[in-house]
């Protein structure tokens, strides 16, 4: 059988940022694979890396180290020159939908932006062009004469989605989309990312800190701290048997808690000097062993395309039985 070649592949990733005096790691060596069609999450706390990596795969950052393929082909090859090709195939949804747009400019212009750029469409093919896209986010072609102070958060993120539709792009870098809206319109806009990749098999790297969002959304899932992969694999595998204990602590802290079960001691919330050697997250780990301070753990395999970077994935859980 052949092989599918993927559609984005990020290998060893590397990228430092200077802080004043300080030099800060943002992504070290992180890998990860997207399919056609499929949805990556990226989950993780803030300051972890994820957007980062968005920018990254957007070619607003440049790697230190490592490299981005985008259809088997070298993103730096692909830049080269207006890089144009690349950037209508691989679009972007920010968080705050109302600031992605030109407050002095109408939503189908928004909308017709790109279109126009790229000289995908002109005249009445470019206005009926918005009105398609409107109606495939479920607007009323009408909102394309309104400004984005006019229109709902809601309406706003579904407009700056048709924005990023007008393309036809293969890949979405959706960055936080849904975590500036009311918890009813994230559930409407997520059921709508859903639709767009069942309907146009666009693939999507979706990131989010909200570990329940991206379970909703993602085929697989990518766990990532102290700008990291510490876990990554099909979405239930790593929200069913986690194997790292901050994936545990993610899903702890979001899911409701279960009555049969109770934590041990979660893992420390303060936010610590980040250790030199060995594992970034051992000051905050109840599990962390004197291997875990001194040696950094390298993503090994812990199930059928699951694997986890740390040293005790020997231990099944962080909880135990409520004591009768």
């Amino acid at each position: 059988m052949a092989m599918v070649t993927p559609l984005l592949e990020l290998r060893n990733l590397r990228k430092t940022f200077t802080v004043g005096p300080r030099a800060v790691a943002a992504v070290r060596d992180v890998s990860l694979t997207i399919h056609p069609g499929e949805i990556v999450g990226l989950v993780g706390e803030s300051g972890s890396g994820k957007s980062t990596v968005a920018n990254l795969v957007l070619g607003l950052e440049r790697p230190d180290a490592g490299e981005i393929l985008y259809q088997g082909r070298p993103l730096a090859e692909l830049l080269t020159g207006s890089g144009r090709a690349y950037r209508s195939a691989v679009q972007a949804v920010f968080q705050d939908p109302v600031q992605a747009m030109d407050s002095r400019k109408t939503v189908g212009w928004s909308i017709a932006e790109p279109l126009v750029i790229h000289r995908a469409a002109r005249g009445a093919a470019l206005r009926s062009r918005v009105a398609e896209l409107l109606g495939a986010v479920h607007l009323d072609p009408s909102l394309a004469d309104r400004y984005p102070h006019q229109i709902s958060g809601g309406q706003a993120q579904r407009a700056n989605i048709a924005r990023a539709l007008a393309l036809e792009p293969s890949l979405l870098v959706c960055d936080e989309a849904v975590s500036a809206l009311d918890v009813s319109v994230q559930a409407q806009i997520m059921n709508l990312f859903l639709e767009i990749q069942q309907r146009l098999s666009t693939a999507m790297l979706f990131i989010s800190h909200a570990l329940p969002v991206v379970r909703h959304l993602a085929d697989s899932m990518v766990v990532m701290y102290a700008g990291a992969v510490v876990e990554q694999g099909p979405t239930e595998a790593v929200c069913e048997a986690p194997r790292h204990p901050y994936t545990r602590l993610l899903i702890g802290s979001s899911l409701p808690p279960d009555p049969e079960r109770q934590p041990v001691r979660p893992p420390s919330a303060r936010r610590e000097a980040l250790p030199t050697a060995g594992c970034r997250f051992a000051p905050r780990c109840v599990l962390a062993t004197d291997r875990c301070r001194s040696d950094d753990p390298v993503l090994g395999e812990v199930g059928s395309a699951h694997s986890a970077a740390c040293w005790r994935t020997d231990v099944p859980a962080l909880v135990e039985p409520v004591q009768g």
